[in-house]
């Protein structure tokens, strides 16, 4: 399966959804800002894509690149998700159902009802709705578009990558918040060991790094404050042997780091980060990750699904 994951077909999903996605900008800034050693940091501003996360890049090659049953789409969520596809399947005249756990957050429940696709809320946690959502694709025939356990969702997450690349602003490392591994498996189909991948988890929800440890995916803790966004049980079969492969650092950081990491986003740059989208950028400023004087690194801000909160 790995093999259906190369470049190429990362490629011909951007030519799919390209016209239906925001080419994010990459911001440069200061880290001498943040109270970080002198450099330039890349800020790769992903919520600011359509439904304020990366998610949306996979949802729509999962529209686009699948045949659509008549019983429309259903798919789990912690939120970014279930907005990404209510966002797709509006723009492409497709039956959505969407179901999250009780945890996630308001904001995103009300963008998913806002965005015209049935909500259901199912259980405490990401596996809960996931179940549940498979029971209803059985029962509906529906096609289940998988947060991150499906070769169209990679491909599309992959497009980050290549579009990173395209904007000349590829770094020696990049940081990225890892939940279910669709992000950085993407990421690591599209550059296969050319730059440093370094997995950011919370430490309540450690999926990839007891995954790594153990040599396959394992059920892991799924708490913390981005257990909306960053707290499966496990993370997916197809990403994992490529993050065996090209993921060089597996980090977790705790909660009052990624609090800080929202607060210090704000107050610098006026950027509105969640949880999970503030996660990477947390890495750095807790001291979990720390570059070589010489090394260029970029962070993925992957989502800013938040409500009215102030970061001051």
């Amino acid at each position: 399966m790995v093999d259906d994951l190369e470049p190429p077909c990362i490629e011909l999903a951007y030519t799919r959804i390209g016209s239906h996605i925001r080419r994010t900008p990459v911001l440069e800034v200061d880290a001498q800002d943040f109270g970080l050693a002198p450099r330039v940091l890349g800020l790769k501003l992903e919520l600011l894509q359509h439904g304020g996360s990366f998610k949306a890049r996979g949802a729509f090659a999962n529209l686009l690149m699948r045949e659509l049953p008549a019983a429309g789409v259903v798919a789990a969520s912690g939120g970014n998700h279930g907005v990404a596809v209510a966002l797709a399947a509006r723009k492409l005249g497709v039956r959505a159902k969407i179901f999250v756990p009780s945890v996630a957050a308001a904001a995103k429940q009300q963008q998913i009802r806002r965005l015209g696709a049935e909500l259901v809320i199912a259980g405490e946690r990401y596996a809960d709705a996931l179940e549940a959502s498979q029971h209803w694709a059985e029962r509906s025939g529906a096609l289940q578009v998988h947060a991150y356990d499906q070769r169209e969702t990679l491909l599309g997450q992959g497009t980050l990558g290549l579009e990173l690349e395209r904007q000349n602003a590829l770094p020696d490392t990049l940081l990225v918040a890892v939940g279910g591994g669709g992000l950085i498996g993407g990421l690591a189909a599209w550059f296969r060991g050319r730059i440093k991948l370094v997995s950011v988890e919370p430490a309540r929800a450690p999926t990839l790094a007891k995954a790594l440890q153990a040599g396959r995916p394992v059920d892991a803790e799924a708490g913390g404050i981005a257990a909306d966004s960053l707290a499966p049980r496990r993370v997916g079969e197809l990403m994992f042997p490529l993050a065996q492969k090209f993921v060089g650092a597996a980090v977790l950081v705790e909660d009052d780091a990624i609090r800080e990491a929202q607060r210090l986003l704000w107050r610098e740059a006026r950027i509105a980060c969640e949880p999970g989208g503030a996660a990477a950028f947390a890495a750095l400023l807790s001291g979990r990750y720390v570059p070589r004087p010489e090394e260029r690194v970029a962070v993925i801000l992957c989502g800013g699904n938040t409500g009215a909160v102030s970061f001051d």
